[in-house]
């Protein structure tokens, strides 16, 4: 059975965007009758809004979208010595290395052009110390951990994408699995918890495809399974830039607030993966049986948030 999970950020309100992609996976897991976990991605913590993470839920099931219970919603913040544990046990087998560099440092010293995700580590730390006490003790810096990455391009097949293959070494060196401040990065956390949550396929937006190549190699390192993914085109703004304040405000809050119902809002998204026409009003169940990803198109939605307009 098809085990899944919405991972809202607290970071912000959630968007159009945001809802696109937890409606599709909200539909794909309901439509093969599988599970659908909640999971609150909450690490990101000066970026964490107050009472986001309460009012993105209110927002989901405002739109008619719920998950399922079992085992209960995962909280990240709450799951520090899990990922302390597996960052400690790549550190022991020789896979993670304590890194003092500050991002600035980081930037001056790159080897390769600046990419989306920033430069590439260039391994200047890589071999100097064994243990974090060690980095500190000798530079009086908090240290982070970084995976040690090796050439290559990582492959998996996507089920919309396709074939994919990034090579982490080349694209952004060693990565951070744990940041100086203590917290775990993304990658670990998110590769940590599907596998403790069973999670069997991965849905969420395209702009992480690069991400599933690093997470593989942390998934064989740690033995945990890799799951099948589907990654779904971004929504962005009129300048081809994923949606974010530059654009005007899409959040669902404010949509709702201005005129429009949730079966109106469920509409729009619909129509934007062609499962409605255009203006329908509709509940998310009532698209389970319109629901086909080989329909799916790989193109970003481009939305102008000035032309959406209030609708009652």
């Amino acid at each position: 059975m098809t085990r899944s999970r919405l991972a809202p950020s607290p970071t912000g309100a959630l968007h159009l965007g945001n809802a696109r992609t937890f409606l599709l996976t909200w539909l794909h897991v309901r439509a093969v009758s599988g599970t659908l976990l909640l999971r609150i991605d909450d690490l990101d913590g000066p970026r964490v809004k107050t009472g986001a993470a309460v009012q993105a839920l209110d927002d989901l099931r405002r739109l008619g979208l719920d998950w399922d219970e079992a085992p209960g919603v995962l909280v990240q913040s709450e799951r520090a010595a899990v990922y302390d544990a597996a960052a400690q046990r790549l550190v022991d087998s020789g896979l993670a290395y304590p890194c003092v560099c500050t991002r600035t440092e980081v930037e001056s010293a790159a080897s390769a052009p600046h990419g989306a995700e920033g430069p590439r580590y260039p391994g200047t730390c890589r071999g100097r110390w064994s243990s974090l006490d060690d980095a500190k003790r000798d530079t009086a810096r908090p240290a982070a951990l970084r995976f040690a990455t090796t050439p290559g391009a990582v492959p998996f097949d996507d089920a919309l994408f396709g074939a994919q293959a990034f090579d982490p070494a080349a694209e952004t060196g060693d990565f951070v699995i744990r940041k100086s401040n203590g917290t775990a990065a993304y990658q670990l956390a998110t590769v940590v918890d599907d596998a403790a949550s069973g999670v069997d396929l991965v849905i969420r937006g395209a702009d992480l495809l690069p991400s599933t190549s690093r997470q593989i190699l942390l998934q064989r390192a740690l033995g945990l399974p890799t799951p099948a993914h589907l990654h779904l085109p971004l929504v962005v703004g009129p300048d081809g830039r994923r949606l974010a304040k530059r654009h005007g405000d899409t959040s669902i809050r404010t949509l709702l607030a201005s005129g429009w119902t949730p079966d109106a809002l469920v509409g729009w998204l619909a129509w934007s993966a062609g499962l409605a026409e255009p203006g329908a009003r509709i509940q998310p169940r009532d698209l389970i049986p319109r629901y086909n990803p080989a329909n799916l198109s790989r193109d970003a939605v481009v939305v102008d948030a000035s032309a959406l307009g209030p609708r009652g």
